[in-house]
C-alpha cells in the first residue's frame, strides 16, 4: 500500500480527499494537517509517507517553505504539489523546490491516483496542460532574464522601489540620461511599453 499523508488548510478538501482515497484499496492515508508546522512536526515525530499531498497556500509554514526543508531532512519522501493556481510561475518554483508533482485542485479521482502511482514510482507526474504552462513560463525566463545586464537590473529595483530618474542617477552616481538609456534599453529587451508594463512584466519574470 501507498502511505499518504494529506496537507491543506481546508480541512473539507482534505477530509474529502481523504474519503476519496480510502475507497482504495492500495491507499494508507497516514494523516491529514492543516498546515505546514504541522506537517514538518508529522514527519519529525517519526511518521514516514511514501507521497504527500501538499497545498501551496498554507499558514504557519507555506508549501513552498516546506519543500524547502523536507528536501533535505527527509529526502525519501515525495511531493504532490496542490494548487488553485494555473500559473507557471508556481509551477517551476515547485519543480525547482523538488516537488515531484503538480496538480489543480480540479483534478478528477483518476488523475489523483494516477498522479500518486506514478511518483510513488519514483517519477514525476505532470499532465499536459501543466507541463505546457510550466514550459513557456520556463522558455519566458530563460529568454528574458538572461538580456538584463547586472546595472539595468540595479536601475529595474530602483524603479519598482519608486524613485525617481534624479533619484536614481544620483545613487548610481551616473547622469539622467544613463538612467533613461537604461529605462529604455529595458522597455525594448522586455518588450513593454511604458514604466507602469516595465515594472508589471519584470515582477511576473521574478527580477524584482
Amino acid at each position: 500500500m501507498i502511505k499518504v499523508v494529506i496537507a491543506d488548510d481546508h480541512k473539507l478538501f482534505r477530509d474529502g480527499v481523504r474519503a476519496l482515497l480510502s475507497t482504495q484499496s492500495d491507499f494508507d492515508v497516514l494523516g491529514t494537517v492543516g498546515d505546514g508546522q504541522e506537517l514538518m512536526d508529522l514527519l519529525e515525530g517519526g511518521i514516514e509517507p511514501d507521497v504527500v499531498l501538499l497545498d501551496l497556500t498554507m499558514p504557519n509554514m507555506d508549501g513552498f517553505a516546506v519543500l524547502n526543508m523536507a528536501k533535505k531532512r527527509f529526502p525519501a519522501v515525495k511531493f504532490i504539489a496542490l494548487s488553485m493556481h494555473d500559473d507557471g510561475q508556481y509551477i517551476a518554483k515547485c519543480v525547482r523546490g523538488g516537488a515531484y508533482g503538480y496538480l489543480l485542485k480540479n483534478a478528477n479521482e483518476d488523475e489523483l491516483s494516477a498522479a500518486i502511482h506514478t511518483v510513488y514510482a519514483g517519477k514525476k507526474y505532470f499532465n499536459p496542460y501543466i507541463t505546457e504552462l510550466m514550459i513557456r513560463n520556463m522558455a519566458l525566463e530563460g529568454n528574458q532574464v538572461k538580456q538584463l545586464s547586472e546595472r539595468e537590473t540595479e536601475v529595474l529595483q530602483h524603479v519598482s522601489d519608486g524613485k525617481t530618474t534624479k533619484e536614481i542617477a544620483e545613487i548610481l552616481f551616473v547622469s539622467t540620461r544613463t538612467v533613461e538609456t537604461h529605462r529604455v534599453n529595458m522597455m525594448k529587451k522586455l518588450q513593454v511599453q511604458n514604466t507602469a508594463e516595465l515594472i508589471k512584466k519584470a515582477a511576473h519574470l521574478n527580477l524584482i
